[in-house]
């Protein structure tokens, strides 16, 4: 039964600006689509194309529209992994194919990958960087939620940090310098963070020099962001990360996500679920993966004016899985 496709962009203003090393965003833009069967049933899913990985909103499209043809001949999830790159564009199509799959079964995304039921997960909530003083009140805003990321430059690391630990005592803490460290800064501040409690600094070092992480042994546990994309790359990372943050708009879909999960986990590494800023139609799909996650960093819609319609709860630092309404 043939399957059509429609792509659409969206715009959607952020509560305030949004700073982490590589500058500031006031909106997220993405991209929407919709798998439509022969009886009118729809799948949809949405991406966050990344400029870090040379994507733009135009270019997801284009990649997204050249694949018509194969979604309308009945594509399947695995052949989709093999015909197309990681990254956002294949994450939309195959998440919007679990979406129309599960519609038509009329089952949860969760049941036809047998995956654990999903239940409600501690997320992170982020501060983005601004001076301590503003680091500070945004983390006494958030003293009583459970987990708290920070995003950092190389700036005043250690008294960011101290100003959002005494702020927030009793919060577990992560931090995510986006690339903007080497190693030498890394030494520098790694004792202090641990000493302040942080307990996992996310991709301290450009992903093109993290080769210099083989030989050293950090107090804080290091985990791999932009240096992971799929499960082919785990055993180079292994002398280098503690730990990895998977993405679906870096997977390239949950199909790929639940792969790399399982192979992750198989080689000891500890699991971080992230997410671009996007709606709650982007998170949906990785609040499946929650299961096998040791920090959950699902909070795109928090920093959102307003979020879509049958959005995903948000309630004492913990998101719950998405309705059928919204997906899967």
């Amino acid at each position: 039964m043939t399957r059509t496709i429609a792509v659409r962009t969206e715009s959607w203003p952020l509560a305030k600006p949004f700073t982490i090393s590589r500058g500031t965003k006031t909106a997220a833009d993405v991209v929407v689509v919709e798998i439509t069967d022969g009886n009118g049933t729809r799948g949809w899913a949405e991406c966050v194309p990344y400029p870090r990985y040379d994507e733009t909103i135009d270019g997801v499209v284009d990649d997204i529209n050249q694949r018509v043809a194969d979604v309308a001949a009945g594509i399947d999830n695995r052949q989709l992994r093999d015909a197309m790159p990681s990254g956002a564009a294949r994450n939309a199509l195959d998440c919007a194919l679990w979406d129309l799959a599960a519609k038509q079964a009329n089952q949860r995304v969760w049941e036809l990958a047998d995956l654990p039921t999903p239940v409600p997960t501690i997320t992170a909530e982020t501060i983005s960087i601004g001076d301590p003083h503003d680091m500070g009140d945004a983390a006494r805003e958030l003293k009583d939620a459970p987990l708290i990321k920070v995003k950092l430059n190389r700036d005043m690391v250690v008294t960011r940090m101290a100003a959002v630990r005494d702020a927030a005592p009793s919060a577990r803490l992560v931090i995510d310098p986006n690339e903007s460290w080497n190693l030498d800064l890394l030494r520098d501040v790694a004792r202090p963070l641990a000493d302040l409690g942080v307990e996992m600094i996310e991709q301290p070092l450009p992903a093109s020099d993290d080769h210099v992480l083989a030989d050293y042994q950090c107090p804080v546990d290091l985990c791999a962001d932009e240096s992971c994309h799929t499960a082919d790359k785990l055993p180079e990372l292994k002398p280098r990360y503690q730990m990895i943050n998977i993405k679906l708009d870096k997977t390239g879909g949950l199909t790929e996500a639940i792969d790399l999960a399982k192979a992750a986990e198989k080689l000891g590494f500890g699991i971080m679920v992230g997410c671009m800023v996007g709606t709650s139609l982007a998170m949906a799909p990785a609040t499946l993966l929650s299961p096998y996650a040791r920090f959950v960093d699902l909070d795109g819609p928090l920093l959102m004016k307003h979020d879509r319609e049958n959005g995903l709860l948000f309630e004492n630092g913990y998101v719950s899985p998405p309705t059928a309404e919204l997906w899967g």
